[in-house]
This record gives structure tokens, sequence and C-alpha cells, in this order.
């Protein structure tokens, strides 16, 4: 019955969709804006709930329901097993964290009505996606997402760079789409068995395996944001509305994930070894190169965009861990790697919604997202600049908030790359541990920019100064979001036991027992081996500090001394003296932009006697969009040229046409065994 009732819930989402329009015509903007987002809390918090309920159910019931759409000879089947709790609860709360976020921030919205009656559609293509139990039922709901995120994405048409991030993002996810199109089609093979569980009875051979697997990372990586299907990802988060765009990087992208491992963990049977390297070599890659990207950048809404590529790096990962561990028949390293995989998809639906919160109220406060505009916020907006700083803190893999257990555990099973017999695996595994120990480094650099450059320092312009604090509506989101960060991190077993019966139907093991180790302490394999107590590590944080406040405040001097502040070397009071974002990032452009970046640093120097400043510019490339995009691109534009005389010829000439295709296809039939 669970399944029925979420059916129930995703029919209510769907019915706020005509709501939105009859009220934003009748009521106004403000009326429709609270309306609708407080419904859409309601009945996320509801399927949150009901996918808690199945997830934590001691039986392991499965719930299934089969309606009378789709397909005549199949309908639409949906199914809600352990794998599809724990998603939905992924993108429940991050919805219902966005909608709760949205009842003060969608006030501020130019245009709220070409938001609102797609938002809640938005929520329920995700939520169907993860409960469909059928290709067909997948796919429609898969590009019912795509369509929907679209139009959020395009919701502020006037910029022009958001109609073309727009478009871009329509083209990838209509290739997306296409791929899964086609892994499904060999899936069901000619039977036409397009369930799941006949798809389950009867998996591919080895060959068609193969390539359904190459076709599932395509498919869903490029709504997850892999490198090099990333290109959209950077461009439609900044562009959509900050709870939209939380959505899109907090969930979407998970939404993605959850595709990939209900195929590959899930629907393929018997995963072949050499599965393992690819998912590796990209997710490592991924994680390096979007962290970098990160780095550079300026936009702090794009920062956040490129962040979530690293992120998505660190998940695929450690899921390329879980199948080379499952494929070798280590069932305990398996279960320690996907766990940790899991619970990243987890720890970062959060702390990423969190960012794209505190990113939404400064662009609010101050009208641009541009971090060598702002500065100073921390005087102006302080429960914005705390509630940010913990996402930060918790991105950056830093004790004891969430972000740094499910790294540690994914460095953990990484650990255990000596027990895997293949000398490739031995030497792919160790490889891709040091790139993912990089990008946590380059992380905590990305963000230390992203905070200290944002909140930190003097104001640089007259709209930072002017700021102010964000709703209570949006503060509450930020709070709620950040708790839930630091309550995953200072009790992790709790989260890890709950993810155990779905590591367990994957791949036919589970972590040992969390809560039942002494202090809440968590031991991935054995307590000889290692161990973690975050709650302890959190207690002596807040014990150490308070110590420490205490001797500054109470036993040092009291003696007031002032002297000349610190000013880089300059006693000029000017905001214009600061380090700034450029500058903290050079060193690490030096190092990698010259390969990553094909980075240039272009100096103009006055000529003697003028008084025009000096200049540097700086000039970056992205090199997978230059080689492989813009290639195609051209060639398509270059192709239609040739072919738009088509347009222009003579009914004789199109009669001709369809002729000759027609007898083409007939001879495809004819020829075909």
């Amino acid at each position: 019955m669970m399944v029925v009732y979420a059916l129930f819930g995703v029919a209510a989402l769907v019915a706020l969709a005509p709501i939105a329009v009859a009220f934003g015509v009748s009521q106004g903007k403000d009326t429709t804006t609270t309306l609708i987002y407080g419904a859409c809390l309601i009945v996320t918090l509801g399927l949150c709930t009901i996918a808690l309920l199945s997830l934590f159910d001691v039986s392991h019931t499965i719930s299934q329901a089969t309606l009378p759409l789709g397909l005549p000879w199949l309908g639409a089947h949906f199914r809600i097993d352990a794998l599809a709790s724990f998603f939905l609860v992924v993108v429940n709360l991050g919805g219902a964290a966005a909608s709760l976020f949205a009842l003060g921030y969608g006030r501020h919205e130019e245009s709220p009505l070409r938001v609102l009656p797609f938002y809640p559609v938005y929520l329920a293509a995700m939520n169907l996606v993860v409960m469909a139990d059928d290709a067909f039922s997948f796919l429609v709901s898969w590009e019912f997402m795509s369509l929907t995120s679209w139009a959020l994405v395009i919701s502020n048409h006037r910029v022009r760079e958001n109609l073309r991030a727009g478009f871009i993002y329509l083209l990838m996810a209509g290739f997306g789409t296409l791929s899964l199109l086609l892994a499904f089609g060999l899936l069901a093979g000619a039977a036409g068995n397009y369930a799941f569980d006949a798809i389950r009875a009867a998996p591919p051979v080895a060959g068609v395996a193969a390539l359904v697997f190459i076709l599932a990372i395509v498919g869903t990586g490029s709504k997850a944001g892999l490198i090099p299907l990333h290109a959209w990802l950077p461009l439609a988060h900044p562009a959509a509305p900050s709870h939209v765009s939380a959505l899109m990087s907090g969930v979407m992208t998970k939404v993605a994930v959850y595709g990939f491992v209900r195929i590959v963990f899930d629907l393929l049977g018997t995963p072949a070894w050499w599965w393992s390297l690819v998912v590796l070599a990209i997710g490592g890659a991924t994680a390096v190169m979007g962290v970098l990207y990160a780095l550079m950048q300026r936009d702090l809404k794009r920062v956040l965009a490129y962040s979530t590529i690293e992120n998505i790096g660190i998940i695929f990962a450690a899921l390329g861990l879980a199948l080379a561990f499952k494929t070798e028949g280590l069932n305990w390293a398996a279960a320690l790697a996907l766990t940790a995989g899991l619970f990243h998809v987890f720890n970062h639906s959060l702390f990423k919604s969190l960012l794209f919160f505190g990113a939404g109220s400064v662009l609010n406060a101050t009208g641009t997202r541009d971090i060598e505009q702002l500065g100073g916020l921390i005087h102006r907006m302080p429960q914005t600049a705390f509630v940010f700083l913990a996402g930060c803190v918790a991105i950056s893999a830093l004790p004891p908030l969430n972000g740094f257990v499910s790294e540690w555990l994914t460095f953990q099973a990484i650990l255990q790359s000596p027990q895997l017999p293949s000398w490739g695996l031995k030497l792919m595994v160790p490889a891709v541990g040091a790139l993912l120990a990089l990008s946590a480094a380059l992380a905590a650099a990305c963000f230390v920019r992203a905070f200290g450059f944002t909140f930190l320092g003097r104001a640089r312009t007259p709209a930072a100064s002017g700021a102010q604090e964000t709703d209570s509506n949006s503060l509450a989101a930020m709070y709620i979001v950040a708790a839930l960060c630091l309550i995953a991190g200072i009790l992790p077993g709790v989260f890890i036991d709950a993810l155990a019966p779905v590591v367990q139907s994957l791949v036919g093991g589970r972590m040992p027992v969390q809560t039942s180790v002494e202090w809440l302490s968590i031991v991935p394999i054995a307590e000889s081996r290692s161990s973690y107590n975050g709650l302890l590590v959190f207690v002596f944080m807040i014990s150490s500090g308070a110590i420490a406040a205490f001797a500054i405040h109470r036993l040092a001097s009291d003696k007031v001394r002032r002297g000349p502040a610190w000013g880089c070397g300059y006693p000029d009071a000017s905001t214009a003296t600061q380090y700034t974002a450029d500058s903290f990032a050079q060193p690490i452009r030096r190092v990698f932009g010259t390969v990553v970046f094909r980075a240039r640093e272009i100096g103009e120097m006055p000529p003697p006697g003028s008084t025009e400043p000096a200049r540097l510019t700086v000039e970056l490339h992205d090199l997978i969009w230059d080689s492989l995009y813009a290639p195609i691109a051209a060639g398509v534009a270059f192709a239609a040229e040739r072919l738009n005389y088509l347009q222009f010829l003579t009914i004789r000439s199109y009669l001709s046409l369809v002729f000759t295709a027609l007898v083409l296809l007939l001879l495809v039939l004819a020829i075909w065994p």
C-alpha cells in the first residue's frame, strides 16, 4: 500500500500546476506563492514519511502497483523497495527544504508565475522516476523531469544567457534520454519485456550487458554531470531560481545516480570486472576537474555548480569501488564502498541545498553573484553567514559535519584495494584515491575562497554594504538543513544502519551494525583497523573552543591596546587594496591552469608618464567544450546550411524523396534477418 499512498502524493503535486495557473490570475503573486510552496512542503513531507516507513520496515516488504496507463500490453508499473525508499527520502527531504526556503525566497522572484506551475510537477516527476518499475514509465518520467526542469531554467527568459543555458540543457537531456532508450531496448530484447521484473529474470548476455553498461553511464552521467558530459550543468544551475538550483544540484543529480545504480547493480545481473575500471576512472577525473573548475569561478552559483560535479565524481568513484569488490566476491568490502557512496548521496543533497539557499539569500540581498563584488556580509547577514559556513565546512569534508564521514568511509574502502586479485584494479584504485585526496584538499581551498570573499573583509560595493538579513522562512530552511548536516555527522551510525537493507539487496552484504558500538562510534571493518566518533569530536571542539574563549576574555589582560590595521603593506583604507578572489586562486591556476584550462595571463603596462592603471587579463578555456562540443556544433551548423536548400524544392522533388526513402526502408526490411 505504500506505493499507492505515494502515487496519491504525486497526483497531488501534479494537481497543483493548474491550481497555480488559476490562482495566479485571480489571487495575485504573493497568495499563489504561499499556497503552492506551502502545499508542496506538506506533500513532500508526507512522501518523505512514507519513504522512511518503507525504509525502516523490518519485514522489508516490497510495495508494488500497476496502473492502466503506458504501453497497452504492459501498463505502468510502480514499486517501492529498499533502494527506491532511500532515494525517495533524498528527493522529498530536498523538496521539502526547497519549498520551505521558497516560501520566503519566492516572493522576490521577478516572474513567479513562470515558476509556480512547473515546480510541483518537477517534484512529482522525480518521485515517479524513482518509483517506476518498467522501462516505459521510467523513460516517460525521466523526460518529464527534464522538460519541467528546463522550463524552470528559462523562467527568467529575458536574460540571453539563460536561454542559451536552457538550449544546451535541452540538447544534453535529449541525448541522455536517447542513450537510456537504447539501453532499455537492449535490456528488453526481442520479446519486449520492458517490466523490470522480467529484465531481472532474464539478464542480457555479456556483450549486450557491456553495451547497456556504456549506454547507462552516458545516459545517467549526462544528467548527473560526469566529465565530459557536464557542459549543461554550470550553465543551467546559475540560470534557475536558487531553490530550483538546490533541487537540480542536490536532488536531480541524485536521481541520475539512482538510475545508474538501478540499471547496473540491479538489472544487469553479474557485472564484468572491467566495468569498475571505467567508473573509477571517470569518477576520479570528474572529482578533480570539477573542483578545479570551481576554483576558477567568480560567480558564486557557478562555484557551487562545478562543486556538484566534484561530488558526483566522488559518488561514482565509490560506486566503482563497490563494483570492483562485488565482481571479486568481496561482499563485505563492496558493502563498505556502496554505503560510502549512498551516504555521500544523502550528505551532498543536504549541504549543497544549504549552500544554494545561502547563495540565493546573498543574491536577494545584494543583487549580484560575483564574489568580487561582495565582502563584509558577515556583519550585515550574520545568520546567513553562519549557516553558509556550516555548509562550507560540510562540503570541505571537515569533522564533525556529515561530509567528512562519507568521504572517510570512501577512503576506508580504498584502503581495502590490496584484497583485489586484479593488478589493474590494484593500480587503479590507489590512483583514484590520490585523485580524491587532491580533490578534497582543493575543495577546502575552494570554499575558504567562496566564504572568505563573500562574507569576510570589507564590503567592496555599495550593494554589499547595504545588504540586509534574509527572511525568516529562508533562515528556517537553512537552519534545519544545517542541523541535519550536524546530526548526520555526529550520529552517522544511525544513517549507516538505515542504508543496510539497500546495500544488502544490491551487493549481498552489509556493514556491521553500528548503533551497537559503544560511545556511538562507527567501525567500518574492525576496531583494530579504524574507527571514528563524531560525537566525541564535536564535544571536544565545543569544549576546547569554550575554554579558549573563557581564557581569552576572562583570564587575559583587559587593557585596550590599539594599533594601525595591517593592510597588506598599503596604508590606504580603500577596499581596492583587499586581497581578491582571483589573486587567491592564482597559485592554483598557475600550477594546473596551463594544462587544464590553457590559461594565459596578459599584462598591459601603460606607457611612461601615463596615469592609466596597469591591467592583468586572464584567459581561461574549457578544453572539453572547445575540443568536443564546439566541433559538433560547428558540424551541425555546416550540415544545416548545406541541407537548407531542401526547404525550396518543388513538389515533384519532395515526392521523389519520399518514394526513394520508402524503397530504401522496404529493402532494409527485406534484408533484415
